[in-house]
């Protein structure tokens, strides 16, 4: 099934005013406060139109140009094609078909990392302006992955590119067999070897995650506050559209010489989260040098998954075995499972135990809500990503989860047999406009923050002064209950 946050994104929004409180606690014995006076901090969030996006065909092959890892292949445009052209066409100007390019190059002369995104333009076109050659260093090892707004993207070759490329899209013959969805790689495996090895010998260095807004620490794209059904799913690349269909690399020479053009619509979760979660948070994704564009710094899929591998603190988000896009005729593979983690730097599971989709489910139910309401205050202020679905980042972030953790997603109310926590509200025409969380919302929650731990609805333990407190949060008598039993 395709997922809702597949449709274009938007950034037109309005205000609205909300509030939350937060109380600061550092305490070390045992204690009842009135939540009279509590600090309120009040926030100004920005809620999202929205629009429906038209049925087309969702299945699309992307033609990969010959020499796929040079720098005269990387300058190549990929063309795009209807899979079955009596289904319709596939254009790279339809945000519900557009499937795009990133590739990574490691230098291993210096141990570090550049960006260049390939173009991809319609099958017969030209491209608006033809895209840059980059400037490859000396024994570069370059690594491609590529994502879409389709359903399937299947992957063509041109003079042996797909075997050359080591090109990987599936299984069953690896091409077109049984193919992950929207995702594939090239020669992904020989980079991360490349770069964790450079990582290893301290010639690259992941950056640290920082701290948000919220009083915890950034998150990762292995962060069960950010992972969905599908994670890691794909890269951050976006191109120029013209009004005649024509796509350009996204340079700033080439938005100085096409005024008219728009940008064109990613609906990835890696591009969720370095171009919508960690601006609302406060964070600040891993950049590296763009060579189509020089003295420009990009965010890419490789470096989310590098620096996730350096420190992200368990639990670790890693792709389960009932990933829709990891399933072989509807059932668990762990072969596919596999050939889709080594694509983004993620260990092998030895058997299909070790990728089990419960424990998977357990942290999402334990880990995700919780972050997404303490988070709310600063999301409700950040606009949608697909007004269409949700009318902030808070309630599109709400309803993926909702979508993720049932039945069309990774149906864990049945491997848990637990409900869905998050319950979400609907204006009239579908799009999500609000949703309680453990039966609280951002204006009825108070959080405490508990020498900078923060506890959502001031409930839970944690540790004052090296004891363990526990923290209960009475709404009827509107207190907090604060026990430290080992301090007497």
């Amino acid at each position: 099934m395709r997922k809702l946050r597949r449709s274009p994104f938007s950034s037109q929004f309005a205000q609205r005013r909300r509030f939350s409180p937060l109380i600061f606690v550092g305490l070390a014995v045992s204690l009842v406060i009135a939540l009279i006076g509590a600090l309120v901090v009040f926030i100004l969030p920005h809620i999202g139109s929205h629009a429906a996006a038209g049925a087309v065909n969702g299945d699309c092959t992307l033609i990969v140009p010959a020499k796929p890892l040079t720098a005269q292949g990387l300058a190549t445009p990929f063309q795009l094609t209807a899979t079955d052209p009596a289904q319709g066409p596939c254009n790279e100007s339809n945000p519900n078909q557009a499937v795009f390019v990133q590739g990574a190059v490691f230098d291993p002369a210096t141990g570090q990392i550049s960006i260049y995104s390939p173009l991809v333009i319609d099958k017969g076109t030209q491209p608006a302006i033809a895209p840059v050659v980059p400037q490859l260093p000396k024994g570069a090892i370059v690594a491609l992955w590529g994502g879409g707004n389709d359903n399937n993207t299947s992957l063509q070759g041109t003079e042996g590119s797909l075997s050359e490329g080591h090109c990987v899209n599936g299984v069953n013959g690896r091409i077109n067999g049984s193919t992950f969805g929207q995702v594939w790689y090239c020669n992904a495996p020989a980079f991360f070897q490349a770069a964790n090895r450079a990582i290893k010998a301290g010639k690259l260095v992941p950056p640290p995650l920082g701290k948000a807004k919220d009083g915890m620490v950034c998150p990762t794209v292995r962060d069960f506050s950010i992972v969905d059904q599908d994670q890691s799913d794909n890269v951050t690349t976006d191109y120029l559209v013209t009004s005649s269909g024509q796509t350009a690399q996204l340079t700033a020479a080439n938005l100085k010489a096409l005024p008219g053009a728009t940008k064109a619509a990613n609906g990835s979760d890696n591009r969720l989260l370095d171009g919508f979660v960690d601006g609302a948070l406060g964070c600040t994704p891993w950049m590296a040098p763009d060579l189509a564009d020089p003295g420009s710094m990009v965010t890419a899929q490789p470096l989310n998954e590098l620096q996730a591998a350096a420190h992200q603190a368990a639990p670790v988000a890693l792709v389960p075995d009932r990933d829709p896009m990891v399933l072989l005729n509807n059932d668990i593979s762990l072969d596919k499972t596999n050939a889709y983690r080594v694509g983004v730097d993620q260990p092998i599971a030895r058997n299909m135990r070790a990728a089990d989709t419960r424990p998977y489910c357990a942290n999402l139910l334990a880990i995700g809500p919780q972050r997404i309401l303490l988070d709310a205050p600063f999301t409700k202020a950040s606009p949608s990503v697909d007004p269409a679905v949700a009318n902030s980042l808070f309630t599109f972030l709400a309803q993926r989860y909702v979508f993720s953790y049932g039945a069309n997603g990774l149906n864990c109310v049945k491997l848990l047999d637990q409900p869905d926590p998050i319950t979400l509200k609907t204006d009239e025409n579908g799009v999500v406009i609000d949703a309680t969380i453990n039966g609280m919302t951002d204006s009825t929650r108070v959080d405490c923050s508990v020498n900078g731990t923060v506890l959502i609805g001031c409930t839970g333990t944690t540790t004052i002064n090296g004891q363990s407190c526990s923290f209960l949060f009475d709404r009827k008598e509107h207190e907090v209950q604060i026990t430290c039993p080992a301090a007497g």
